[in-house]
């Protein structure tokens, strides 16, 4: 299911380095967060779907490559998105 412009604007605004931030590592790896946990909402009424499921992985994926770009390039940056999204590594 896609996620609602309102929902998708107020995660933009809530993690925003600077004014009009919408391609930033800290925005993109929220708005991955988000696809994440309602996937995640939605394998738990349909174990079976296996085809999301492989769409799930490619998520993670793209959201790990975005938090180890982060971790060599700003550490506190880094740190300070795992603690507000509370991602464990």
């Amino acid at each position: 299911m896609p996620i609602l412009k309102e929902s998708k604007d107020k995660v933009i605004t809530k993690n925003a380095v600077h004014e009009g931030d919408t391609g930033s590592p800290e925005v993109q790896i929220a708005l991955l967060t988000n696809r994440i946990n309602s996937l995640m909402g939605h394998f738990d009424t349909h174990k079976k779907d296996h085809h999301s499921r492989r769409g799930l992985i490619h998520i993670v994926g793209r959201r790990r490559k975005l938090l180890d770009y982060l971790k060599a390039n700003a550490f506190d940056r880094y740190q300070a998105i795992l603690q507000k999204h509370g991602i464990r590594k």
